[in-house]
């Protein structure tokens, strides 16, 4: 199957696909799990009241990380031809991921108390595997069959 951006782009033909869509998808799941592991580990310093939380690149690398996540993302769907709002799965993954900012938010920097960060820091971890676990069933409902 022949995309336009294959044709529009120079050196690119449609046998470069699988590679292409590969590599593409090994930077989205790289820069997941970066992002994951970067939520834990600034949720730890917090919970610690930790100074290593203020230093300059614990605030830029996750947004430039998450960046990446994103395009990957944006670059899988127009790939594979599936889009939030039309399928189900990939609206789910959406809605999760945009909850998950939300908690996320108020885990590390919105929270009025330790506790409530806290409480917030281990519902986004829930909200993260429920996204993981919609990206590989491809299922709004990952859980049904258990």
């Amino acid at each position: 199957m022949q995309r336009w951006w294959f044709r529009s782009v120079a050196g690119w033909n449609a046998s470069d696909a699988p590679m292409t869509y590969l590599a593409v998808k090994y930077v989205h799941v790289a820069t997941v799990i970066a992002s994951y592991g970067l939520f834990v580990l600034r949720g730890i310093w917090m919970l610690r009241d930790s100074p290593l939380l203020a230093r300059r690149w614990v605030r830029i690398v996750p947004h430039v990380n998450d960046t990446i996540l994103l395009v990957a993302a944006i670059w899988l769907t127009t790939f594979i031809g599936q889009y939030p709002g039309t399928s189900a799965w990939l609206t789910a993954k959406v809605i999760g991921l945009i909850l998950y900012i939300l908690i996320g938010t108020v885990a590390l920097r919105r929270g009025p108390t330790k506790p409530v960060r806290a409480a917030a820091w281990v519902v986004a971890q829930l909200v993260f595997f429920y996204i993981v676990a919609v990206a590989l069933t491809r299922n709004a409902n990952p859980f049904a069959g258990w």
